[in-house]
C-alpha cells in the first residue's frame, strides 16, 4: 500500500486531498494544527493524524520524527505540502508592502516556504526509498498581482514556485519527483464574498472546488506522472491566462 503525508489536512484542499487518496487505496498520514475531522477519523485507513503548527520549528521536527517512527521500515510515497496561511486585516483589508508588521511576513514565510523545505529534507531518505513524489501547493497569487491576497502570501508562494524548481533539480538525483499545483479561486473557507467579482475573469466561469485541486495533486503523485518533475500545474479554470 502506498503512503502519503498531507499537511494542512483538516479542511479545504488538504482535507479533500486526504479523502481522495484514501478513496484510491492509499494509507494517509495527515497533519494540521487541530484534530482530524471526525468523518475522516472514523475511516480505518485514515491511519495517523499528527497535530502540529508547521510555522514552529520544533513542531516541524516533531512531525518528521513522529511520522518516520510510524512508518518504521516502510517508505513514504508522497509528500503533499499544502499547509499555508494568508493573513488579513480584521476588516479583511489586503496587507501590502506598505502596511502590516514585518514579523508577520516572517511568520508567513516560516509556514508557506520554510516548512516545505524542512519537510523535504526530513523525508528525503524515506521518499528516495519509494522513488516517490513531492507536490507543493503554490498559488496564482505567486505569479500575478491579486486583488485580495496579501503581499507576504504572494511573495511566499512565488518563492515556493522557485523552491519547487530547485528541489526538482536536486531530488531527481535520488529518484524523487517534485512538482507544484497553482490553484486559482477555490471555494474554501479562505474565500470571502468579494471573491465573486473575480468569476468573470475565469474562462470556465466558476470557482474551482477543493476536489479539482485534489485530483491534480493525485495525478502528480501517481505513476501516470512518472516523467513529470519541476512542473507547476495551473488549476485556475484558465484565470492565469488573463
Amino acid at each position: 500500500m502506498n503512503t502519503a503525508l498531507i499537511t494542512g489536512a483538516s479542511r479545504g484542499i488538504g482535507h479533500a486531498t486526504a479523502k481522495l487518496f484514501i478513496e484510491r487505496g492509499w494509507r494517509v498520514i495527515t497533519c494540521s494544527r487541530g484534530s482530524a475531522p471526525p468523518e475522516c477519523g472514523r475511516d480505518p485507513r485514515w491511519t495517523k493524524h499528527i497535530e502540529a503548527d508547521l510555522g514552529r520549528a520544533d513542531d516541524v521536527e516533531r512531525l518528521i520524527a513522529e511520522a518516520l517512527a510510524y512508518l518504521g521500515d516502510d517508505a513514504l510515497d508522497a509528500l503533499v505540502n499544502n499547509a499555508g496561511v494568508s493573513p488579513k486585516q480584521p476588516n479583511h483589508e489586503r496587507l501590502g508592502c506598505l502596511n502590516g508588521d514585518i514579523d508577520a511576513w516572517r511568520e508567513v514565510f516560516d509556514l508557506n516556504f520554510f516548512a516545505t523545505l524542512k519537510l523535504g529534507r526530513g523525508f528525503a531518505a524515506s521518499l528516495a526509498r519509494a522513488k516517490g513524489a513531492i507536490v507543493n501547493v503554490t498559488s496564482i497569487a505567486g505569479h500575478m498581482i491579486h486583488p485580495f491576497a496579501g503581499s507576504a502570501y504572494s511573495c511566499s508562494k512565488a518563492a515556493l514556485s522557485a523552491l519547487t524548481r530547485e528541489m526538482a533539480n536536486e531530488f531527481a538525483a535520488i529518484g524523487v519527483r517534485v512538482n507544484a499545483v497553482a490553484p486559482g479561486e477555490i471555494a474554501t473557507a479562505m474565500i470571502q464574498p468579494e471573491y465573486e467579482m473575480l468569476i468573470p475573469r475565469i474562462p470556465m466561469n466558476r470557482m474551482g472546488s477543493p476536489d479539482d485541486v485534489a485530483r491534480s495533486i493525485f495525478y502528480l503523485c501517481s505513476a501516470d506522472a512518472a516523467y513529470v518533475t519541476g512542473a507547476e500545474l495551473w488549476v485556475t479554470g484558465g484565470q492565469h491566462m488573463s
